[in-house]
C-alpha cells in the first residue's frame, strides 16, 4: 500500500502542480505559516529537514506534494503535529484523565490503559507486559518513544544492544531504531509509555507486526 499516493484520475488533463494542490489543498499555506510562526527562514528550515530551499519553497507554494517523512520532519521542526500541517481541526479535549475512565484494553497479551487524551501529538499509556508475550516482535516506525518502569524488570533491545531496566529506570529513543520489549521476570512488568504519533487519518504507517500482533501505534 502506498501512503498518500499522487492523484491519478484525470492526470493527463491536470498539471502536476494542480494535482498536488487538489490532493492536499491546505498543506502549502500551513507550511509557510507554521515556519514563520517558528521564526525560521526558508533556508534554515530546509537545512534542518534535509531539503533544499528550492524544494521547500515548492512545497510551500503548492508546486510539490510532501511525502509523509517530510511532513513528520517538518512537524518536529515547527513544534506541531502532522494534523496541523494538514490544516485539520481537532475538537477540544479535556486535559485531565481520571483513573476511573482508564478502561483496560488487551491486545497481543499486553494490557493497556490510556493515560492521555486521544488525538494529541503523543500517546500516553500505562502498560502491563506479561512474561513471554510479544518478546520476539521487532518494531520499527517513525517517531520517538519514552518508557518508565513502574514494577518488575523490563528487557529492552535497541538495535544490537540489550538492556534490563529495573523500577525507576527509563529509556528515550528514536522509534526507527529496531526495538523489542519483553518482561524479564515471571511476574511481568508494568510501565508508563509515551510515543509520538502521525496525527492524521491519511498518515497510515504501511507497517505491520509479525503473526498478527498489533503495534502500540495501532492502539491509538
Amino acid at each position: 500500500m502506498e501512503c498518500m499516493s499522487p492523484v491519478e484520475s484525470g492526470a493527463a488533463a491536470t498539471p502536476p502542480e494542480s494535482a498536488a494542490a487538489e490532493a492536499l489543498p491546505a498543506v502549502a499555506p500551513q507550511l509557510r505559516a507554521l515556519r514563520r510562526r517558528a521564526s525560521l527562514t526558508l533556508e534554515a528550515a530546509a537545512r534542518t529537514a534535509g531539503l533544499s530551499a528550492a524544494h521547500l519553497s515548492r512545497l510551500e507554494t503548492g508546486q510539490r506534494q510532501p511525502s509523509l517523512p517530510m511532513l513528520l520532519a517538518l512537524a518536529r521542526i515547527y513544534g506541531t503535529t502532522v494534523s496541523e500541517l494538514l490544516g485539520e481541526t481537532v475538537a477540544e479535549r479535556d486535559a485531565i484523565v481520571r483513573a476511573a475512565d482508564m478502561e483496560p484494553t488487551k491486545a497481543g497479551g499486553w494490557t493497556y490503559w490510556q493515560a492521555g487524551s486521544p488525538g494529541r501529538g503523543m500517546q500516553a499509556l500505562r502498560v502491563h507486559v506479561p512474561y513471554g508475550s510479544q518478546g520476539d516482535i521487532v518494531r520499527v516506525h517513525p517517531g520517538e518513544e519514552w518508557l518508565y518502569v513502574l514494577q518488575g524488570r523490563l528487557r529492552l533491545r535497541l538495535g544490537d544492544t540489550a538492556q534490563v531496566l529495573a523500577p525507576g529506570d527509563s529509556a528515550h529513543f528514536d522509534s526507527l531504531t529496531p526495538h523489542r520489549i519483553a518482561a524479564a521476570d515471571q511476574a511481568g512488568a508494568e510501565l508508563l509509555f509515551v510515543h509520538t504519533l502521525l496525527q492524521s487519518p491519511t498518515a497510515a504507517l504501511c507497517l505491520g507486526p509479525a503473526a498478527g500482533h498489533p503495534t502500540m501505534g495501532e492502539l491509538s
